[in-house]
């Protein structure tokens, strides 16, 4: 097993990058120089810019790499079409929720429940799934990009602060997923209820006016 010099996390041998932390593996340790006037020793050694994106990713760091190798030719962005299926599976303001895209959750919590009120169509959350489904990697691209370049700016060569700065924007939010499990439960709770209790009654019919009765 491999030992991570950044959060000491025991990876297997084949690993070139840390799975808790994206951290590149097999590499020697960056070493600190102290620096005149500064009471706390800098690293010598940037991270590479992937490292800071595994490192900003987490979980399936490898599965949005790949998919954001759409979004820049010669080294400037572009939208290409990609398609996420937990964001649209999953409760859509959930999923950004999940990876700390607060801005975008807040977007897709409000949105489908104003479209549903204008429209008076509960279907309509269905187009926000798929509009979810469709520009969640896109977005999550942009939100890693500008992040990770903020993060890099306020804390230059200094590897301890950076990682912090990492962790503390990046990642995910596990407890997210226990909310969106108690969500889908309530909702297929509630829609047993509603097949077991069958169809509602009929509205009572107006009844005819009687025909008159032709005399003798």
């Amino acid at each position: 097993m491999k030992m991570c010099p950044q959060c000491r996390q025991e990876n297997p041998e084949d690993a070139n990058y840390c799975h808790q932390c994206g951290t590149a593996l097999g590499s020697p340790a960056p070493v600190a120089e102290a620096v005149a006037g500064d009471s706390v020793p800098r690293i010598t050694a940037v991270q590479t810019d992937e490292a800071l994106w595994r490192q900003f990713i987490g979980p399936n760091a490898d599965h949005y790499l790949a998919r954001f190798k759409k979004f820049s030719m010669n080294g400037q962005p572009r939208f290409a079409l990609s398609w996420n299926w937990p964001a649209f599976l999953f409760i859509s303001f959930l999923w950004f929720l999940y990876r700390k895209m607060y801005l975008h959750a807040l977007v897709y919590a409000v949105g489908p429940m104003i479209s549903t009120y204008v429209t008076g169509d509960i279907t309509v959350g269905i187009v926000w799934s798929v509009m979810a489904g469709g520009t969640a990697n896109y977005l999550y691209y942009w939100h890693c990009k500008e992040q990770i370049a903020e993060i890099k700016k306020t804390t230059r060569l200094n590897d301890a602060a950076q990682a912090a700065a990492l962790k503390e924007a990046g990642g995910v939010q596990p407890y997210v997923i226990w909310v969106g499990v108690v969500l889908y439960l309530i909702f297929f709770a509630t829609l047993a209820k509603m097949i077991e209790g069958g169809p509602p009654d009929k509205m009572p019919t107006k009844p005819g006016k009687p025909t008159a009765v032709g005399s003798a």
